[in-house]
């Protein structure tokens, strides 16, 4: 593995929760206030603890100026991939550019079954979500009318657009070999965590990604990596995911009552960061 020469950049990574939602509104301005970049917010559209993702951050959109907005990741069993193109086109041209979308291939089976989401093993969602990359990818295109047969997404005519602010990033939130060579294959970016994936298992995830996208002759360093990282992870550490694994963003998890984590994220971890990889890359 090999650090690509991504500028990095940090966030936060909240869980959407409509009791605290307050707290979580002040907690995302605290976050754009202090020059932190991302926010990531998970999708769990079964949870009735939680706000919906995608108001959220249209909603966040509109108290922030600087902050890039993600659904980590959007549940798609429970979010057509045609209705997110045009959502996420959307909420790109309201926030002049700051949006990208984050793919999710699902999980919780059972809760999507039980919100009329349809059950798929673990095959079927993959091929799922690689015909969601297509179908969301047609709609953002210039094809006026793109036609996609699919097993469970298709297109038959549908009008593209609206067109977006900037071109919007792809991020597959996946673990599997199969899953990963996809990312490596198609998406812009990974996004993956420290709760399935610690630092020690990142060689084998990255190589996957690599090979993935070697297979379909494209450059590894073309993909961006995302890790939600375990809050006790000093910076040396840090760092050593960055220059080691080619991880160029990370995404503190916090609650939303933690204005003074994510402070400190964004005072002192971020700048130490950014500024030991810098002399890495220089030597």
């Amino acid at each position: 593995m090999a650090d690509y020469g991504h500028e990095l950049r940090f966030g936060i990574f909240v869980p959407p929760e409509a009791a605290r939602g307050q707290a979580l509104l002040r907690l995302i301005r605290r976050a754009d206030d202090s020059g932190l970049e991302v926010l990531a917010v998970q999708d769990h559209p079964y949870q009735p603890a939680f706000l919906d993702t995608w108001t959220l951050l249209s909603y966040a959109a509109a108290i922030t100026r600087r902050l890039t907005l993600m659904p980590a990741v959007a549940n798609l069993p429970l979010r057509p991939p045609a209705v997110l193109a045009r959502s996420a086109a959307s909420l790109d041209l309201l926030s002049a550019g700051r949006m990208e979308l984050g793919l999710g291939a699902g999980a919780f089976w059972d809760a999507i079954a039980a919100m009329g989401g349809e059950r798929r093993t673990p095959g079927q969602a993959l091929t799922a979500l690689r015909e969601a990359v297509g179908v969301i990818r047609a709609l953002w295109g210039a094809d006026g009318r793109p036609f996609l047969d699919g097993e469970f997404y298709s297109l038959h005519g549908a009008k593209v657009g609206p067109a977006q602010a900037h071109r919007i990033g792809i991020w597959l939130g996946v673990y599997g070999p199969r899953a990963l060579r996809l990312t490596g294959e198609l998406a812009d970016g990974w996004l993956g965590s420290f709760a399935y994936s610690p630092p020690d298992a990142l060689p084998r995830l990255m190589t996957a990604i690599d090979t993935g996208a070697r297979e379909a002759g494209r450059v590894p360093a073309l993909i961006r990596r995302a890790y939600v990282m375990d809050p006790s992870m000093p910076v040396a550490q840090l760092t050593e995911v960055a220059l080691a694994h080619g991880i160029s963003e990370f995404l503190l998890p916090v609650n939303p009552e933690g204005e003074r984590e994510t402070q400190y994220f964004a005072a002192e971890t971020a700048p130490a960061v950014r500024a030991a990889v810098a002399a890495a890359r220089v030597a």
